[in-house]
């Protein structure tokens, strides 16, 4: 590494916005109609947040009127029941989430860019995404799709799947997707939960220069889920891919070209009207298929966008994803005021690192989302995005996992010097974030700016009080609209509740460490069930990470506590780069740092070297999982195997727990 990334400390300043920044923000907007259509004036993001917070059935109702929410009926109220699990948000409005997204329609301006390893980049404009979304939904409603039923998707992150799920919520249908990656039994494991009468596929996609049929997945897919009444194919890997082992099959442009020239109609539906089903990982059982809705998707999503992400008409706004992860949701969102939307399909290490940063200077992409890990990548490889054009480039965005404060010096160092960058933590329970940016805040290495409107995050301690400048439980201590309506088949609402209020009655337990400054910034140091305790000292395992992937040679790595399971003590799992040999001297620096960085107490006890480390199909570390396995409990209760991206990784370990 070099020298300021090597050498900058956490919580250092960065980056201020300059005036004009400020001033040219959503966020600054609103603050302005507050004061000049409310009389509620702010000086400060924290006690704007602090209002939030409190008032907040006065916040959410001045979101529904800043942003001119259109609803065919009135609400009778903004809250019903302030309590969780239980609230009930704008009881009476009935509205279409997609109605918004074409309220923004601009004719012949780019809606959609789009490149893959298998297609060139394209372009899609406006006035063709209203037409192809409208055809689609003819096409569904001719298929007897009515008002709840759901449609599902294995499909990339190309343009057809935004056509498609909003052709699906236009008519008041359940969107649910899977990226093609997933194998038969993990898409089956999802979509069967839910009796799915639509499947939408593809034959088969390219990843990394390599390509991967998918015909017969479908097929097994097909066989395994009884309610499926027909399945629309894209051809996308092959011009005319061989499909006759398929049942009940419509070719996309044979589904789409005969209603084309349809009017498009907005189906009026309530506010909590299923909008879409999300998953989580399911790395210990079936995933909860976890229910959100139209009205509170659209308004957490418009604030989420505009104020925090301060996208604008006119930006182009590009998150790296696929279908089966949230933030693909939140792309399609930045629709909703008028951005331009950036798709990409395909491995972003191949040929190399710089295929995003060549992504960015072709479509002057002004906000560029993406993941820690994919940083902490670019960082290894030694690349200098700086000498793409990147002048177009306003903001870049990071989750998945913690950001260490390297990674924000790499960014200001390598990227680009006058940039904002915001690190973002939050779920695909709520398709957002908790915790995220603000345009008129400092950036400050290894912290997340402030905690996001409307969101009551808090830390507790083990006695549940609230605690400033130390680690705690991250929980939520107030509703918010788009928290899961339920979960598909948990009629009792048993596994919700378990899910998050069996910790603190009535209070949200998300499952992440952090710790909440005097200054409103944040920390996230990975999830609570994987917490590190040694010697009475708690520490994250994103601290660990931070520390050992700092040392050169070490691309990933895993920790496992097993000191109170067994003699193991603390394991250290690593990654080296290609063509690095394990010796004393990486040893020695790996220990040095974790002492230095860490703590004593967490320096491990063995170090190992493994080929990759197992992660979940949205690229979230196995560490609870693996540490069962450690333990002895059977593989079958300790881990799903089709949860994971990297499936073989995990027979190091069982060899481990056999041995």
């Amino acid at each position: 590494m070099s020298g300021l990334t090597q050498l900058v400390k956490e919580g250092s300043l960065l980056w201020e916005p300059s005036e004009s920044f400020k001033e040219q923000s959503q966020l600054v907007d609103y603050m302005n109609w507050l004061k000049e259509k409310k009389n509620l004036e702010f000086d400060n993001y924290e006690s704007l947040w602090s209002w939030s917070v409190t008032e907040i059935e006065s916040f959410w109702e001045t979101l529904w009127e800043y942003f001119e929410i259109q609803s065919s009926t009135p609400y009778l109220r903004v809250l019903s029941d302030r309590t969780m699990p239980g609230a009930k948000w704008f009881e009476g409005a009935r509205l279409n989430y997609v109605e918004r997204v074409f309220r923004n329609r601009k004719g012949t301006e780019d809606a959609i860019i789009s490149r893959s390893e298998l297609r060139p980049l394209q372009t899609m404009s406006w006035k063709s995404l209203e037409d192809k979304v409208a055809a689609f939904a003819a096409g569904l409603k001719a298929s007897g799709i009515k008002t709840g039923d759901r449609v599902v998707a294995y499909i990339p992150n190309i343009p057809e799947a935004t056509i498609a799920f909003l052709a699906c919520a236009s008519i008041g249908a359940v969107w649910s997707s899977c990226s093609p990656d997933f194998g038969s039994p993990t898409v089956i494991a999802r979509f069967k939960q839910i009796e799915p009468k639509i499947l939408i596929v593809v034959d088969g996609y390219r990843y990394g220069g390599k390509d991967f049929d998918r015909v017969d997945t479908v097929c097994e897919i097909q066989k395994a889920i009884t309610s499926l009444e027909k399945t629309i194919l894209l051809p996308y890997l092959n011009e005319s891919p061989e499909i006759e082992q398929l049942e009940n099959v419509v070719l996309w442009e044979d589904f789409i070209n005969v209603h084309m020239g349809a009017s498009f109609y907005f189906e009026q539906v309530p506010f909590d009207h299923p909008l879409w089903v999300l998953y989580s990982s399911g790395t210990t059982g079936l995933p909860k298929a976890i229910v959100q809705g139209h009205g509170g998707i659209l308004l957490e999503h418009l604030k989420q966008c505009s104020l925090h992400m301060n996208l604008q008409e006119g930006d182009r706004f590009f998150w790296f994803t696929t279908t089966g992860w949230m933030m693909w949701n939140i792309v399609v969102g930045g629709l909703l005021n008028g951005s331009t939307i950036l798709l990409f399909d395909g491995n972003p290490g191949y040929p190399n690192l710089d295929t995003l940063w060549k992504f960015a200077e072709e479509t002057k992409m002004t906000v560029f989302g993406t993941s820690a890990s994919f940083i902490l990548s670019c960082i290894n490889s030694k690349i200098t995005p700086a000498h793409f054009d990147l002048s177009h480039l306003r903001a870049i965005g990071s989750t998945g996992s913690p950001l260490p404060p390297e990674g924000f010096a790499w960014v200001y160092e390598h990227v680009k010097k006058d940039l904002w960058l915001t690190s973002v933590s939050g779920g695909t329970d709520i398709c957002s974030a908790f915790v995220g940016g603000a345009p008129i805040l400092p950036v400050r290495a290894g912290e997340i700016q402030c905690r996001e409107l409307g969101a009551k995050v808090e830390g507790f301690d083990e006695n549940g009080n609230s605690v400033i400048d130390e680690v705690g439980e991250l929980v939520i201590t107030e509703p918010m609209p788009s928290m899961p309506l339920f979960f598909w088949n948990d009629t009792s609402g048993e596994r919700y509740f378990s899910s998050y209020f069996d910790m603190y009655p009535g209070v949200w337990r998300h499952g992440d460490w952090i710790k909440v400054t005097s200054t409103g910034s944040c920390q996230i140091y990975g999830r609570s069930d994987s917490t590190i305790n040694r010697g009475g000292i708690r520490m994250g395992t994103s601290e660990i990470y931070s520390a050992v992937e700092g040392v050169e040679g070490v691309k990933d790595s895993l920790v496992i506590d097993l000191s109170n399971e067994q003699d193991s003590g603390l394991l250290l799992f690593i990654v080296l780069e290609k063509g690095t040999t394990f010796n004393e001297g990486i040893d020695k620096s790996i220990k040095e740092r974790v002492r230095v960085h860490c703590s004593p107490r967490h320096v491990p006890d063995k170090i190992m070297v493994i080929k990759e480390v197992p992660r979940t199909l949205n690229g979230k570390k196995l560490e609870v999982p693996i540490k069962k396995i450690l333990i002895g409990v059977p593989f079958d209760k300790a881990v799903n195997k089709g949860a994971l991206s990297n499936p073989d990784s995990l027979d190091f370990f069982l060899e481990i727990a056999e041995g």
